[in-house]
């Protein structure tokens, strides 16, 4: 393990920012954890400690992580048994010494800027505001970018919103305010325990949303990578946390109204089926899809309508490879790397329906918020004395 004074780490940026915990949980990394590492050093952001926990690693991730330490002295290591993802982050927390506190899983990639502007934007704000996030971009194994990740987007007290739309999106996205990670006691390590590994950045966001408002930089400024290797390629699994979280978070907020209940249940309904479909779990698929009937007919309609129509463009895109005698050309795809301009992504087009479902979980966020706001303030309180 190795380890260096504050002293020491404090020598490396400027006293006056302040400093900011990186923390990156590494399970058999070693693929990947030196390009994130990378990202992480090459931040115009300078006020860091980078904290990656080796999470029981049996590959080359650690020997990878110390060679790296040897050039920069705000890198840490810390090697734990494998207790899973949420374990690790927590380990990484209690032992952070920043302000702020940003998570980065050891195979995603980081614009130099995130952190910066991040920092700005909650420094701007009052510590109602506990987090800020960012937008991504789908990446592949060679640091590709394949995709855009989606363009929604909400600030503010936006606990109803967030359990139906998931802005956030990935664990890479997020910077928070150290003591309030600590005060809602970090990441549930329990999903982990029963199988169902895979949401616990989500669950985290729901119970911060709960008390506090978030704020984004409507930017994409990291690399989600997607790979076979990854937790969010095990499908089954995803679908199967991501109910679970839902369950959780209803059940633990008793008084959200039952239209934002509701849409919370049709939307990660929907979400687990598109897993399940991907891991061709036929039997869970069919659970979903008996769930969404009856409140949305117009989803299994559409599901169908659209796999005949692929099957006609598979038809003619097959034919037209066998005319030519040759598969299409592969397109020319950007890298995730320092010479990436982060897009700001367009406001994404809502239909009158969407537009109303928006407006009222809207509403339901202003009510909410009015009513736990002297809440978090007792609670503030409370801790101070």
């Amino acid at each position: 393990m190795l380890s260096s004074t504050e002293e020491h780490r404090r020598g490396t940026f400027n006293s006056e920012q302040p400093l900011v915990s990186v923390v990156i949980p590494a399970f058999n990394a070693s693929t990947y954890v030196e390009r994130t590492l990378r990202s992480a050093l090459r931040q115009t952001y300078t006020a860091l400690e980078i904290i990656v926990v080796n999470d029981g690693s049996t590959d080359d991730t650690a020997k990878l992580v110390e060679q790296i330490a040897m050039s920069d002295s705000r890198i840490r290591l810390l090697s734990t048994p494998n207790r899973g993802v949420a374990a690790a982050r927590n380990t990484g927390i209690k032992v952070s010494s920043g302000r702020f506190v940003a998570f980065l899983d050891a195979d995603d990639l980081w614009h130099r800027t995130k952190i910066e502007k991040q920092v700005n934007a909650l420094n701007r704000l009052s510590s109602r505001w506990a987090a800020v996030y960012v937008q991504h971009c789908l990446i592949n194994e060679d640091d590709e970018v394949i995709q855009p990740g989606s363009s929604e987007v909400a600030r503010g007290y936006i606990y109803a919103r967030h359990l139906n739309f998931k802005y956030i999106g990935n664990g890479s996205a997020l910077l928070v305010r150290r003591n309030v990670a600590l005060e809602i006691g970090g990441f549930d390590s329990s999903y982990s325990a029963a199988g169902l590994g895979g949401c616990e950045d989500l669950d985290f966001e729901l119970r911060l949303a709960t008390r506090y408002c978030i704020e984004v930089v409507p930017e994409r400024l990291v690399g989600y990578r997607k790979h076979p290797g990854s937790m969010s390629s095990n499908h089954s699994r995803m679908g199967k946390s991501a109910l679970e979280v839902i369950r959780r978070s209803l059940a633990a907020n008793p008084n959200l109204p039952q239209y934002a209940v509701r849409g919370a249940l049709d939307a990660t309904q929907k979400y687990a089926f598109w897993e399940f479909r991907q891991a061709r779990a036929t039997y869970l698929s069919l659970v979903s899809i008996w769930s969404i009937l009856p409140k949305d007919p117009y989803f299994v309609v559409r599901l169908v309508v659209q796999k005949g129509l692929r099957g006609i463009r598979h038809c003619l895109r097959l034919g037209t490879s066998t005319a030519n005698g040759e598969d299409p050309p592969r397109m020319n795809r950007s890298k995730f790397d320092d010479q990436f301009a982060p897009s700001f992504p367009e406001c994404p087009k809502e239909t009158p329906s969407l537009h109303r479902h928006v407006m009222r979980l809207t509403a339901v966020d202003a009510m909410l918020s009015s009513t736990l706001s002297p809440q978090r303030t007792s609670l503030r309180r409370t801790k101070v004395e």
